[in-house]
């Protein structure tokens, strides 16, 4: 799955960072002489910008990542999603900096910044594709909205601990029909997020495929199941609630947007034709199994 990075490409470097950026000016700052140095073209978002008063040069994330040949990401595994479900189309390389706490897709501590950045500009990186989901909400036969998520869509409750019922069918064949608390649709890269603490399984993120995980079902024969990328998942909400408790179901992406769910809303999940390229110096993934979720109880 992981092929080199061109690196000879490379004109211009968008730099996506956390909302509260401002603690870490100094690092903007030395980051700026770099790329400078470097001969590309530096293109800010909005955040940063704001931070070194640079308001009108600042981009809104998907407007950034169309005019970018790479992307350097700097806070945590949040800033990360937020920039997939913005991904365009095209093959933007993307460089994570792991600014927050948990890092578990953000690897890369600043530290290593600037090492990492000589690696990747002599050719030394190569590039990990993740899938990315495309979720769609068809209400009332007709197409309402659609969405990215690199790590999962999920259906849940609000404040009512009522249970959901729905109809699963793949590539429109009928699965099943059950209630549940929720239900999660997750890739391999979500595979260690939402989906875990629900008891589904850890994918490697190089497994073509989806996970299918129903929460908390009322038959203890609803399991996990890992399917094939190339399926279509088609969920049809059967609950129905009154007056104002209709919206208390809600889709959730990444753990980050939500969007109200009503009775006989159906969710169509797929691969998207978008996928999003890490920028890495080599396979950690088991070494961050071990230090991010204390994998087996012990750390080598």
């Amino acid at each position: 799955m992981d092929k080199q990075f061109d690196c000879k490409r490379v004109r211009k470097v968008g730099v996506i960072t956390k909302r509260n950026i401002g603690p870490h000016l100094k690092l903007l700052k030395k980051l700026e002489k770099y790329l400078e140095k470097k001969g590309v073209e530096i293109i800010w978002d909005t955040n940063s910008a704001r931070v070194l008063k640079k308001k009108k040069d600042g981009l809104h994330k998907k407007d950034l990542l169309i005019k970018s040949d790479m992307v350097i990401t700097m806070g945590g595994d949040g800033t990360l999603l937020k920039t997939a479900r913005r991904h365009p189309t095209k093959i933007v390389p993307i460089l994570a900096i792991n600014l927050g706490t948990l890092g578990f897709l953000t690897e890369n501590t600043a530290g290593k910044l600037f090492e990492l950045l000589d690696k990747t500009f002599a050719g030394h990186c190569s590039l990990d594709r993740r899938s990315i989901l495309r979720v769609t909400l068809y209400r009332k036969g007709k197409k309402h909205s659609t969405y990215l998520a690199l790590n999962d869509a999920a259906i849940n409750q609000g404040a009512f601990a009522r249970l959901i019922q729905m109809r699963i069918e793949i590539n429109q064949r009928l699965v099943n029909r059950f209630k549940a608390d929720g239900l999660i649709i997750a890739t391999p890269t979500g595979s260690t997020a939402h989906s875990l603490s629900a008891g589904g399984p850890i994918v490697h993120p190089h497994v073509q495929g989806f996970i299918l995980n129903p929460v908390n079902p009322v038959s203890l024969s609803m399991r996990a199941i890992v399917l094939p990328e190339n399926r279509q998942i088609n969920i049809l909400i059967e609950t129905q609630r009154r007056g104002g408790e209709a919206e208390e179901i809600g889709l959730t992406l990444d753990g980050q947007d939500v969007v109200p769910l009503q009775y006989e809303d159906e969710i169509k999940v797929r691969k998207s034709k978008r996928n999003m390229y890490l920028i890495r110096e080599g396979t950690k993934y088991y070494k961050v199994l071990r230090s991010k979720l204390n994998w087996g109880g012990e750390v080598a």
